[in-house]
């Protein structure tokens, strides 16, 4: 029998079908809300307010992570009365409603720690989710900071020789934190953190303005970059390393994500990018085809640090039940290697 014929096996089946499903839940949002609620407004009630009851109403998913840095909430007025007192002069853009802000404790020596304003996780709006029609990118970066960006801030802080004296990009970034990570650990020279929506790197730019007295000599800058656009001139094949965690979620996106990493990355033995991805059914396993396709050599590895993956086999056995509803295929970061040698 032709192999192609052949049906798949039922576990690989469900994962595939898991994978597509949760992006179709992902496309069955987007165009939802990009109707802008064409049924009719109640009676008595204005177009503005019943939107924000709509939206209001829209379950927002917590993402529960490894649990790797030490984090702590920490009120916005208190962040506000911290800047008072530095000579940042930073706290004129704090003091948002729809913000909240996290102390992060940074386990790289010293007293090294990062303060991140996120979005508040119940104040997602329709104007949100339009950037992702006018720029052809996801909003998820907006939603909250996903396990697979804590663990590559993690691997990157274990790993800062590496990264000591580098130019570096992260793609797709959210909030930032592995960029700031790297930023505050590993005397990088240049750390570029970049996303596709604008909303995202106004944050991006509003975390790297509260935490410039924590990267040193470090130069830090945010960016708005579309992996589907011709990039700067000055910008091709100059950094010596890209990381990016879980880019690889949307196929629509990989051709224009592998070109952007083939024509960022600098033309050198040691030059290479790291990406944290879940397999989430098919999705890696295609980009890996597209890396290859685009003439960029790749290395797959499953167990990269000890701990996370001690936390991880703990997860899935069911000796760890912090975090009930952890599956592997959706939760847990593999690591990818890109390089342009061999």
């Amino acid at each position: 029998m032709d192999s192609s014929s052949s049906p798949a096996p039922p576990q690989a089946s469900a994962r595939s079908r898991g994978a597509s499903n949760a992006s179709q839940r992902w496309s069955i949002l987007r165009r939802a809300l990009l109707a802008r609620f064409s049924s009719r407004v109640p009676e008595g009630t204005s177009r503005d307010q019943h939107i924000k009851d709509v939206t209001n109403n829209i379950s927002r998913k917590a993402s529960r992570g490894f649990n790797l840095i030490e984090c702590h909430s920490l009120p916005i007025s208190q962040l506000t009365k911290s800047l008072e007192n530095s000579s940042n002069g930073n706290e004129s853009d704090l003091g948002c409603q729809k913000d909240v802000c996290v102390y992060y404790k940074l386990p790289c020596g010293g007293s090294s720690n990062l303060n991140l304003v996120y979005r508040r996780e119940d104040s997602l709006e329709l104007n949100d989710m339009e950037a992702s029609n006018k720029y052809n990118i996801d909003t998820t970066g907006l939603v909250c900071c996903w396990p697979s960006e804590e663990v590559l801030a993690y691997y990157c802080i274990n790993h800062s020789d590496v990264f000591r004296a580098k130019k570096v990009l992260e793609l797709g970034s959210g909030y930032g934190l592995a960029g700031l990570v790297i930023a505050a650990c590993t005397n990088a020279d240049e750390v570029v953190i970049s996303d596709g929506n604008p909303q995202v790197v106004g944050y991006i730019q509003k975390n790297i303005s509260i935490n410039a007295e924590t990267f040193g000599e470090t130069k830090v800058k945010s960016m708005i970059l579309h992996w589907d656009k011709e990039q700067a001139s000055e910008m091709l094949n100059t950094f010596d390393i890209i990381v990016a965690s879980d880019c690889t979620f949307f196929k629509q996106f990989h051709e224009s994500l592998a070109r952007t990493v083939k024509s960022l990355l600098k033309h050198s033995a040691t030059s290479h990018a790291i990406f944290l991805s879940p397999k989430r059914g098919d999705s890696l396993d295609k980009f890996l085809e597209t890396i290859k396709e685009n003439g960029l050599n790749c290395e797959l590895m499953e167990n990269y640090d000890s701990t996370v993956w001690n936390l991880h086999k703990k997860y899935v056995a069911g000796d760890d039940r912090t975090w009930p509803n952890y599956d592997k295929e959706h939760c847990y970061p593999l690591l990818v290697r890109i390089s342009s040698f061999c």
